[in-house]
């Protein structure tokens, strides 16, 4: 069985930061990490930058490619108050999934 990294990347104005990362780490990952084949949540916010380079990343170890699509995954990330108060608010966003190499 092949591993995943879905990586997703976006900002959030300023004015809004501290309720992302507030309502990102205490609802939308524990939510997250209850979808089966979810494996690992790991957030990062950038140090140093290119231009366009969106501010904030998720990285969700999972163990298929179809996790982040399931209907497990969407009721998840649609808990709580990340779809009403944060999510419209994003912005540059950018959703990749990799494949682990052997």
């Amino acid at each position: 069985m092949s591993e995943y990294m879905y990586l997703v990347q976006m900002d959030v104005p300023a004015e809004l930061e501290a309720d992302f990362n507030r309502i990102y780490d205490t609802q939308h990952v524990p939510e997250i990490l209850k979808v089966p084949g979810v494996l690992e949540v790991r957030r990062y916010v950038v140090e140093r930058s290119v231009p366009e380079v969106p501010r904030y990343i998720a990285a969700y170890r999972v163990a298929s490619a179809d996790v982040p699509q399931s209907p497990a995954w969407v009721k998840a990330s649609d808990t709580g108050d990340w779809k009403t108060q944060i999510r419209p608010h994003t912005f540059n966003r950018r959703h990749t999934l990799y494949r682990l190499l052997p």
